[in-house]
């Protein structure tokens, strides 16, 4: 006989976006059950963030050791222990994973379930052989990698996100189909790492990025001997001789790419599919769980957040959710998600950060609309660490309002903290003109643009007429 639990909510994915409503709750003595049916962390934890960044660190390192002839040191090509690699990877995943698990969150009071959830009607969740009834629940589900429509596909070994960092050998030659944040952010790793690596894309790569920012980041691997193919379709996929074979066209024809393996990094389709989502009343598509503005679905009872609510793709976004739905559930106050102050990074080199609107979305909704932009080679701090290319672009409304800015530099992600501040609280120029930047910064470039904004006025016939006047008191 199924055991009958009464929480008042019912979180069901232990990912971050999962985990972060769980605790919240908990922390204000609110009674929690938490589903989770696989590893604690969820994607990012497992799969994702941590490992990936892992991989880039070592990536960075081994690309310093190569270039650093230009800084008067012996420059070498790098020895990669992809075995010590591996091991480091997964002492990072280990060292993070006690703050996600089920004894810390059992600690904080949270009832955790380990096992599959699925709705058995409007109000119930059946859960191994507990059936849930919350006073509301919360999907925070995530997604998974999208598998492409490759003629045969089915016949080939691949690597996902999932798998990749399974790998205890580095590949002699990647084949990345997918030229999204991931794709990128990979292919780069494991060329600086030493693997040939080509990459594959239906449409332009980074297509979700400002065109002028991407282009830096592409320019900058394609320097480093990653092999790109943008506008390209592969025809099918095939395996033979110990090597995996890509049939491709472009707007050149037909050709063929080889290689020793295939990660396949075509973007992400949501966890929803056995939740049994028709039996609760809860609306969805392929995209995801539809859901107002306050992240509410169609069954009053029901909120989706992070992937599972289909959007922006980001952990941030997951922690973001979570707060808005956590205010609504313990406090009852109203919460709206605002998509224009999520920033978005993708972890190349140069990195490329953005937030706000972009200059092609802000000249379709505000019509009229400024863009300033400074170039790193401005920055001293960019000529002393060897920064050969970078670029700031603000876009600016009326009253000088910031309506988004992009980087494309180093640290791009770290950069463009102080924007999100400022987009977030609607500020313009003026205020950001009066801040001190330390020199020498990369951060400086976001001052020299703003300040360039205002150059025009030393030549202004008005002002120089009364800084004329001025001048007869002394």
């Amino acid at each position: 006989m199924a055991k009958i639990i009464k929480p008042d909510i019912c979180v069901i994915g232990g990912g971050a976006a999962g985990l972060s409503v769980a605790a919240g709750a908990a922390a204000f003595g609110v009674p929690v059950v938490l589903i989770e049916r696989g590893l604690m962390g969820g994607d990012c934890l497992n799969h994702g963030c941590v490992p990936s960044k892992t991989l880039i660190a070592a990536a960075r390192h081994a690309q310093a050791i190569r270039t650093a002839g230009r800084f008067g040191l012996t420059a070498s090509e790098p020895a990669v222990d992809y075995e010590r690699l591996h091991a480091r990877i997964h002492e990072v995943i280990a060292g993070i994973a006690p703050h996600d698990s089920v004894e810390r969150f059992t600690d904080l009071g949270v009832e955790v379930l380990q096992s599959s959830a699925r709705f058995v009607d409007e109000n119930t969740v059946a859960a191994g052989d507990h059936l849930i009834r919350a006073r509301r629940f919360v999907i925070a589900t995530g997604s998974s990698p999208a598998i492409p429509d490759i003629p045969g596909l089915d016949n080939v070994p691949f690597l996902t996100n999932e798998t990749l960092f399974d790998l205890t050998r580095l590949p002699a030659h990647l084949l990345v189909v997918g030229a999204g944040p991931v794709g990128i952010e990979m292919a780069q790793a494991y060329r600086r790492l030493g693997a040939e690596v080509t990459v594959i894309e239906t449409r332009r790569a980074l297509s979700g990025a400002d065109p002028e920012l991407a282009s830096i980041a592409i320019a900058a691997l394609r320097a480093e001997g990653v092999v790109l193919h943008e506008a390209t379709t592969i025809l099918a996929v095939e395996q033979g001789g110990g090597k995996v074979v890509l049939r491709c066209k472009n707007g050149t024809g037909a050709f063929l790419v080889e290689g020793s393996d295939l990660l396949i990094a075509a973007g992400r389709r949501p966890n929803h599919a056995s939740l049994g989502l028709s039996a609760a009343g809860i609306d969805h598509n392929a995209k995801g769980i539809e859901v107002g503005s306050n992240l509410r679905s169609s069954n009053r009872r029901v909120y989706a957040i992070g992937d599972a609510a289909g959007g922006l793709q980001f952990t941030h976004v997951a922690s973001y959710h979570a707060r808005l739905v956590l205010q609504q559930l313990l406090f009852r106050l109203p919460a709206r998600e605002d998509r224009a102050i999520v920033p978005k990074v993708t972890y190349s080199d140069p990195e490329i950060a953005e937030v706000g609107w972009s200059e092609a979305e802000a000249r379709e909704k505000f019509g009229a609309v400024e863009v300033i932009r400074a170039d790193l080679a401005l920055s001293d701090r960019a000529r002393t660490d060897g920064v050969e290319a970078g670029l700031i672009k603000i876009v600016v409304g009326s009253r000088g309002r910031i309506l988004g800015v992009g980087i494309a530099a180093p640290s791009a992600g770290e950069l463009i903290n102080m924007w999100s501040l400022a987009v977030a609280n609607g500020m313009t120029l003026k205020q950001v003109r009066g801040y001190v930047a330390p020199y020498p910064t990369l951060s400086e470039i976001g001052k020299q643009a703003v300040i360039s904004y205002y150059a025009p006025l030393a030549k202004n016939a008005v002002v120089r007429s009364a800084i004329r006047a001025l001048r007869v008191f002394g």
